[in-house]
């Protein structure tokens, strides 16, 4: 009887992580809709093609070498981890499948993959993006990764980040950072006087149906980081963390609704969507800790945040087409700073250690691999290339050929 209420519950768990995992990956398909709705026409098939190639390669790079970089065989408290066996053996009272756990984790990888995708969008060759996804996938995720979830010295110090709010969306978006400070601006978007032009995207409504998407698989994203379901304590937490998530990110687009009123009297729709996903982000860091109430005050106050980040590094001429790096840069930041007002086991200190380890290696490392293949083969298209769109320059298709006559 025992073993089988013990085969009952090492199923339960292991479906239970292998559902978050499909939510989590249908997030590729929300990052898909939401930048190539934020993009001019001229360059949907491009992002579509950039959403779909890195999922690809970000699951290859995992299964063959970051897995085993972030999880296996590695001894506790380090900064470098072993290298032990590829394929790792079932431990022996395991609570999940050991397959089930490398799906959930594999899909997070492809997440902070994404969030560098929108942020050099428009401007970037293709191939070159491909070959930072490589190494972003394979190398520089699974080393910062494995200080906190591994096991590494960052888990030891104390540093509290229960479903990424550093570890993906930060480091996400420290990647897009470098990429976007070698890159530069697309052409037209800054005047030599400093004047900002906006460039508006080309379907609103396909950015709103992704930021839905994004906010469904939101509840895997930090429901699944439980890793259990299969007794009362653990389904009662992934009971919270739901409501939770949903009040955040709720509270995230009412704020940049109203102060997007407060300053400019208008109800910016972009900024309302990267509102809700702020305050997606900064929940991610603790869903599990606050109350329902608080987690509407913090995800109100990464919805807030975000509409102003964007604005400044808009002034910097830091130039994000969909606000990626003040989504999950600045919002990750902001989410891993508020852990301690409820989690009494994290401290302000120890946050502030973790986030300044896992950004400037996230930072430096991306921007020496971009210089790299800056160097080398280029990261930027041509002057011609960039006006008549990524579309006929990387894909040779039009998202809509019916209107490529007045390609802008």
């Amino acid at each position: 009887m025992e073993n089988t209420v013990l085969e009952l519950k090492f199923a339960l768990d292991t479906f239970y992580f292998l559902v978050s995992g499909i939510l989590v990956m249908w997030m590729a398909a929300g990052f898909a809709m939401l930048e190539a709705g934020l993009v001019r026409s001229k360059n949907t098939t491009e992002i579509l093609t950039k959403n779909v190639a890195l999922y690809a390669i970000a699951c290859t790079m995992f299964l063959l070498v970051g897995y085993n970089i972030m999880y296996v065989d590695n001894a506790e408290g380090g900064f470098i981890p072993s290298l032990g066996a590829l394929i790792g053996t079932q431990a022996e009272g395991a609570d999940h499948s050991l397959e089930s756990d490398f799906f959930f984790q594999v899909v997070f990888v492809a997440t902070a993959m994404s969030i560098v995708s929108g942020a050099v969008a428009e401007r970037m060759k293709l191939w070159s993006f491909l070959i930072f996804t490589v190494v972003l996938t394979g190398f520089i995720y699974p080393l910062e990764g494995y200080w906190t979830w591994g096991g590494g010295f960052l888990s030891e110090l104390g540093f509290v980040d229960f479903a990424g709010s550093g570890i993906v969306h930060m480091a996400g978006a420290a990647a897009a950072l470098a990429g976007v400070i070698l890159l530069g601006a697309r052409k037209g978007k800054y005047g030599k006087k400093g004047e900002i032009y906006p460039i508006p995207g080309s379907n609103l409504p396909l950015a709103t149906l992704g930021t839905f998407i994004l906010w469904m698989g939101w509840f895997g994203f930090n429901g699944g980081s439980q890793l259990l379901l299969s007794d009362m304590e653990n389904a009662t937490a992934i009971g919270k963390i739901m409501v939770n998530t949903n009040a955040a990110a709720a509270a995230g687009a009412i704020a940049a609704l109203l102060v997007c009123k407060l300053q400019w009297g208008k109800a910016d729709l972009t900024m309302v969507l990267n509102g809700a996903l702020a305050g997606l982000v900064v929940i991610t860091a603790d869903p599990a800790s606050p109350s329902p109430v608080l987690s509407l005050l913090l995800g109100g106050l990464g919805g807030s945040l975000v509409v102003f980040s964007i604005v400044m590094l808009d002034k910097l001429k830091i130039d994000d087409p969909v606000g990626a790096i003040s989504v999950h840069g600045v919002c990750g930041i902001l989410g891993l700073l508020l852990v301690p007002i409820s989690n009494a086991e994290a401290t302000i200190v120890k946050q502030l250690i973790g986030i300044a380890c896992i950004f400037s290696f996230v930072f430096i490392a991306s921007f020496v691999t971009w210089m790299i293949i800056k160097k080398t083969m280029g990261i930027r298209v041509g002057e011609e290339e960039e006006l008549n769109g990524m579309d006929q320059h990387d894909c040779g298709i039009d998202a809509y050929p019916e209107f490529v006559s007045m390609r802008n």
